[in-house]
């Protein structure tokens, strides 16, 4: 079983409690937006480990469950009798309710989507809308509602069809609404998120990446003592920055093996040596491509692809640490939506990472080094430029530890690997020149084949999707509304420039309902 050594942060915490719900991350990122350290814990996290954070306040989440189901997911009621404040967001506040003696029932009416909520005469002196007034857009999204409160709380906000769409004790710094504040939908929402922090919690703001960048080298550096590290290199944003750091943290330490697997973009394996080769690092470029795409003959399930690129992954790297020498410690850029996505014992997998999950007992190494596990991807770029890294490395493009071989629908073959390459190469280009506000845009080479005419000749090949999305923290995206007159552009030059693609399609699906990847 993997090991980690538990850091306690010196910081303020406040600890999200998950109850299964969508959003936790992005609570747990809106706390941070605050300069307020967050750490997600399971629900029915015991008493006694929440103490030992000495967190100076809770946020319970929403979940898909109803809090009278005895199988529900639940605290225990002592959790509010222990004088840290508290904050429940949807499920979190009918089971607050629930828990200290109010009643929760089944709506006549389920709300979903943005809705308008009034605050009552109560919420004049709540410290949660200080500073707010008149009507709120919100969002709403719940089958249950909280229809009788516990003693000692008030309402603070309604809706045309939710009478308590917030309410408070405010004796007991306990705080629940019904609607999600940490998404950009409900309007002034991070007001409300930090209105928690620091008028009730008392929150000071002492967290930010230049204390995460001291803590982590200190970690990594007490970990790793004089032991060799060994990192995978893809010249991504995440091994990049976490490069720059263990550099930092153990100089004269770190060998960086790049494993070119075949499934990167046009010309990146070259640009990616060029980058790194001449720094002060060890770089190794091991040329795996045949062994990667022949392990993935006839293979069309992406989390068969996913796994077997991870188990070769792990066996180059050990045959690489064999090769120079005694290596301790292997060094991944895991980041924190990776783990999220990844799934746990109380959460669904979504689409394993190949850097996430666990390696396996007989690898060779002592242990494994994450510094960057912690962190979103906007955190990430933070602290990659806090290190001084080029902008042009900070704002890659993200890109799947996997490469191509899960933009390709079905089975991966060199052919379909040249035609997504030529293709892809002309969507980065074109977006990337009309600087229209997408913050990640690629193509996937789907396994639709159509009919189409191309001069005088019947075709019959490939569909090729666009994907462009809009994000601040790629736990959630909107699809980018790019011009028709860039889409066809893009559309001509692909089926005029690259062989077998008669079709172009653009994907305007948000996330969620799907992911930012296909596969």
């Amino acid at each position: 079983m993997r090991k980690y050594r538990v850091i306690v942060m010196a910081n303020q915490t406040v600890l999200v409690l998950d109850f299964g719900g969508q959003y936790k991350e992005l609570i747990a990122r809106r706390v941070r937006e605050c300069n307020v350290h967050s750490h997600i814990l399971s629900g029915d996290t015991p008493l006694e480990t929440i103490q030992s954070y000495q967190p100076i306040g809770l946020i319970l989440t929403g979940g898909p469950n109803s809090v009278y189901d005895a199988s529900s997911p639940k605290c225990a009621p002592e959790l509010f009798s222990l004088g840290v404040p508290v904050l429940g967001i949807c499920y979190g506040a009918q089971l607050l309710c629930h828990l200290c003696g109010g009643k929760v029932k089944s709506c006549e009416v389920s709300e979903y989507g943005v809705t308008e909520a009034e605050f009552t005469k109560f919420a004049a002196e709540s410290p949660l809308f200080e500073g707010l007034e008149g009507a709120q857009e919100v969002l709403m999204s719940h089958t249950d509602y909280i229809s009788d409160l516990p003693d000692g709380f008030v309402r603070t906000m309604s809706t045309n069809h939710c009478p308590t769409a917030a309410m408070e004790n405010r004796s007991r710094k306990l705080y629940a609404v019904q609607f999600h504040p940490e998404v950009v939908h409900t309007h002034r929402g991070i007001e409300m998120i930090h209105n928690f922090l620091y008028g009730v919690c008392g929150a000071v703001g002492d967290y930010s990446m230049d204390d995460y960048i001291e803590r982590q080298i200190e970690a990594v550096r007490a970990r790793v003592g004089d032991d060799q590290v060994i990192l995978g290199l893809s010249g991504g944003v995440d091994s990049s920055v976490c490069a720059a750091l263990l550099s930092k943290a153990v100089p004269g330490q770190l060998t960086c093996i790049y494993v070119d697997h075949g499934f990167m973009r046009k010309h990146e394996s070259e640009e990616i040596e060029h980058a790194f080769a001449g720094q002060d690092i060890r770089f190794v470029r091991v040329d795996a491509s045949d062994l990667f795409i022949n392990a993935l003959a006839g293979v069309a399930d992406p989390e068969t692809k996913r796994k077997t690129i991870g188990r070769l992954f792990v066996e180059v790297f050990r045959q690489e640490a064999a090769k120079i020498g005694r290596v301790e410690y292997l060094a991944q850029g895991t980041i924190y939506p990776d783990v999220i996505e990844s799934g746990n014992d109380k959460a669904a997998t979504i689409k394993s990472h190949h850097n996430v999950g666990g390696l396996p007992d007989e690898i060779g190494f002592k242990g494994v080094v994450e510094p960057l596990r912690g962190l979103f991807k906007d955190e990430v770029r933070e602290v990659g430029r806090k290190l001084g890294l080029p902008d042009a490395l900070v704002n890659r493009q993200p890109f799947p530890g996997p490469g191509l071989a899960i933009r390709i629908i079905g089975e991966v073959t060199r052919g379909k690997l040249a035609i997504l390459r030529d293709a892809d190469a002309i969507v980065r280009e074109e977006i990337g020149n009309a600087d229209c506000g997408a913050d990640q845009y690629f193509a996937v080479l789907t396994d639709l084949r159509s009919v189409g005419v191309m001069g005088d000749f019947r075709t019959y090949d490939y569909t090729l999707a666009i994907r462009a999305v809009i994000t601040g923290d790629f736990m959630t995206a909107e699809y980018a509304r790019l011009p028709h007159e860039l889409l066809s552009k893009m559309s001509r030059r692909i089926t005029n420039e690259v062989d077998h693609i008669n079709r172009v399609v653009y994907d305007i699906t948000d996330k969620p309902p799907a992911t930012i990847e296909y596969e």
